[in-house]
């Protein structure tokens, strides 16, 4: 495949990844957040079930030890972001979200440096900066020098809550990448993310609210599963073994780009002067991080 034309996939992916936070804010409100979870994951690891069996055949090997690691990925970092998204949905704008959640690679760097003993450079400091400046603006919508005396919005601070669960399934899965592939290792992070939510679902009783659901929550919930999780994810795949990560993750960058203006023209959510500045320095800063490890 040319790379002109994975070029093009991978602007396809970020559209539809920058889609999923007007998805999400389409259909948070009307359905409750664990069985939202649960309808996103259910059909995207069926999805992902026949693409796997057909691409590779060692599905089955897992190993005993790694169990936890991916009960750890599945619950935290399945279940724990997007409950924490979907609420966050509720309360804050599609706008917010995406640039919040843009701030992922900068808080996953963080954790490599804890948990995994990864050292930062002098650059990677200074990425940092600029992005937790970018969300600063965000959340106090360029107020910073009065952030003791602001009463932050709920659902950013929920966003933050939820990128942080995101970063330690970055993290965390580390620990058995070098034994599985990445196809094999989201889909055992999407199962038991999907296995996990079943009780919460039963307690929420959805069954009762089919009817008050309004039609185009359900359009929301199959173009997360199929476009935003299974086919984004398999067009990065591709992507990072022709053109390697380092450009893949560049990619990813346009995503708050893409959310802002679909935002903008779906929602009719404002574009501001602090909007534009904080997309600005979360983008430079992920992407100086990005370049300096």
């Amino acid at each position: 495949m040319k790379d002109s034309r994975i070029y093009f996939l991978m602007i396809l992916s970020t559209l539809f990844w920058g889609g999923a936070f007007i998805a999400a804010k389409l259909s948070a409100p009307f359905i409750p957040p664990f069985t939202l979870t649960f309808l996103r994951f259910l059909i995207a690891t069926l999805v992902l079930f026949f693409i796997i069996m057909i691409k590779e055949k060692n599905i089955y090997k897992l190993k005993k030890e790694d169990i936890p690691v991916f009960l750890f990925t599945g619950i935290v970092g399945m279940v724990g972001y997007h409950i924490f998204f979907f609420k966050a949905s509720t309360y804050t704008t599609a706008t917010n979200s995406s640039l919040i959640a843009a701030s992922n690679p900068i808080i996953t760097c963080i954790l490599s440096v804890i948990f995994l003993k990864d050292k930062l450079s002098s650059k990677g400091i200074i990425g940092i900066i600029l992005s937790f400046t970018g969300v600063l603006l965000t959340i106090t919508n360029g107020a910073i020098a009065n952030i003791l005396n602001i009463n932050f919005n709920k659902g950013d601070i929920l966003m933050i809550i939820a990128v942080l669960c995101w970063a330690s399934y970055g993290v965390f899965s580390k620990k058995v990448m070098p034994r599985y592939s990445p196809m094999t290792l989201t889909f055992y992070s999407f199962l038991f993310c999907t296995l996990f939510l079943i009780p919460f679902v039963i307690y929420e009783k959805p069954l009762s609210l089919i009817n008050k659901v309004p039609y185009y929550s359900y359009i929301s919930i199959l173009y997360m599963s199929i476009f935003a999780s299974v086919i984004g994810y398999l067009v990065q795949q591709i992507s990072i073994k022709q053109i390697g990560p380092s450009k893949t993750s560049i990619f990813v960058n346009l995503v708050p780009i893409f959310s802002i203006v679909l935002s903008s023209i779906i929602l009719g959510e404002e574009i501001t002067i602090i909007t534009l500045l904080s997309t600005a320095l979360i983008i430079a800063g992920v992407y100086i991080c990005q370049k300096s490890n």
